[in-house]
């Protein structure tokens, strides 16, 4: 490139961003470049511009890294301080009191019951009907009282009964008297027999006819045993003792032997029974329990609490139930005061065996673990269980016990533990082998917890809105 003063310059380098073929083109030619090729050109971004992003993209990198960093080592610190603070605790919580309930081990005699569901039945249940036909025209009982045998309930119409006790009585009068003529005419026919005055066949004829007279005779007697048993039947009467259900039928109905509900239910009371049901698995225990001797049944309310009788095993039904795999029986119970009433559910608890002379610890006692069935045993600082100075009075352990059964509330322990050590039966979940436990009042293993009556918060509301409370 020739400037105005003859010097050469060297030409300037075509930039990567600008087309070099179409400026070589136009600076040859002299002629200026095309519109539409600059319209079509991409505008490029200054290198100054290009050079600011990349800094700031260096910056952006270089403040994450150290914000990486600084979290990365306040991550370090936290997880050794961490580290560092359970041990801490473990130590404090070594020398933690924990508060338990504790219970002697006992030795007593337990009685081992099976239980089953079973309904009250009446031990009698009798639909009275009147057994004669007729007008109903008295009741003489009262819905829902108790009875003897032999009361009067009701009473039917009598008069048609009483005639017909005379019409009978009447034709035995009748009879009886042509029974007499017909056997004084046999003894004159006999007499003039033996003479020969008469034929014999009369005289047969004659005994014949005394024979027929005392069958008829007979017959009548029967008619009035039967007006007179038709009679008594207008007397409803009860045939049991026992208490009466709801009237069938009012005074004034006519009633008749074949009436489907009759005049009133009567159920025996006292004794009455209960039919329970127990799993086959229960019958050998059942059935050896009952070779012994008379088997107890006791009844309890539905949810086992309130005892309401006790009797004795009257049968085992004699086969097995394959639907439900279950067994039905019999017990029998005294019941003066009806605690036990018809349709009612109770629980049944039938005494078969007792042990005598077992080691006995409350259920809630006995803990499940992965090496079986264990007890937490406080072991006493002193003879005398006095709380050491720290307030504690024991250390827990555990101890592997062998449970041979659960009776109720009690857990019969075969072996590992001996008669007056105390066991925990309440905190349990913070307990480990060596803590240390300080022993406080509880409530008796199997009672009831007291119920706690509802509180209203209609106080709280009038002292939000300002008013005094009550």
């Amino acid at each position: 490139m020739t400037t105005a003063g003859g010097e050469r310059r060297p030409a300037r380098p075509a930039r990567a961003d600008e087309g070099t073929d179409d400026h070589e083109t136009s600076k040859g030619s002299g002629a200026p470049a095309s519109p539409r090729a600059d319209a079509v050109e991409p505008r490029r971004p200054p290198r100054r511009r290009l050079g600011w992003i990349v800094a700031g993209v260096v910056v952006i990198g270089i403040g994450a890294l150290v914000v990486a960093r600084s979290r990365s080592g306040a991550s370090g610190r936290g997880m050794s301080s961490e580290a560092a603070r359970p041990a801490g605790r473990g130590a404090a919580g070594a020398d933690r009191v924990v508060p338990v309930v504790l219970a002697p081990v006992e030795r007593r005699d337990v009685p081992i019951y099976l239980e089953g569901l079973g309904s009250v039945v009446a031990y009698k249940t009798v639909n009275v009907h009147s057994m004669v036909d007729g007008r109903l025209i008295r009741v003489a009982f009262v819905e829902g009282s108790a009875v003897k045998k032999g009361d009067l309930l009701a009473e039917v119409d009598p008069r048609p009964f009483t005639i017909q006790l005379h019409q009978a009585e009447a034709a035995l009068a009748r009879d009886e008297a042509q029974l007499r003529g017909a056997e004084r005419n046999l003894t004159r026919y006999a007499a003039v027999s033996a003479e020969r005055l008469i034929p014999e066949q009369q005289t047969d004829d004659q005994r014949a006819t005394v024979e027929g007279l005392r069958g008829t005779v007979a017959a009548d007697k029967a008619q009035i045993e039967n007006a007179k048993l038709n009679l008594s039947y207008a007397r409803v009467v009860s045939p049991i003792d026992g208490v009466t259900g709801v009237r069938q039928v009012d005074q004034g109905n006519i009633v008749h032997p074949t009436d489907a509900n009759g005049i009133v239910v009567v159920t025996q009371m006292d004794p009455i029974a209960v039919l329970f049901t127990l799993p086959q698995d229960d019958l050998p225990r059942l059935a050896r329990a009952k070779a012994k001797g008379p088997v107890l049944v006791e009844a309890r309310s539905r949810d086992g609490e309130e005892p309401l009788a006790k009797g004795e095993l009257a049968l085992v039904d004699n086969q097995i139930n394959q639907t439900t795999a279950t067994l039905r029986g019999k017990a029998v119970f005294p019941n003066p005061d009806h605690a036990l009433w018809p349709n009612q559910f109770v629980k049944t608890r039938i005494l078969i065996d007792e042990r005598r002379g077992v080691v006995v610890v409350p259920a809630v006692a006995i803990q499940r673990g992965p090496k079986g069935t264990f007890v937490y045993v406080v072991g006493r600082g002193d003879a005398t269980g006095a709380a050491d100075s720290a307030g504690t009075n024991g250390t827990a352990a555990e101890r592997a016990v062998e449970v041979d059964a659960i009776e109720g509330a009690q857990a019969i322990v075969s072996q590992g533990l001996q008669v007056g050590e105390q066991v925990v039966i309440e905190g349990q979940s913070q307990l480990r082998a060596g803590a240390k436990v300080s022993a406080r009042a509880g409530a008796r293993p199997g009672a009831k917890a007291p119920t706690v009556p509802a509180t209203s918060d209609a106080p709280a509301r009038r002292d939000r809105k300002g008013g005094a409370p009550p």
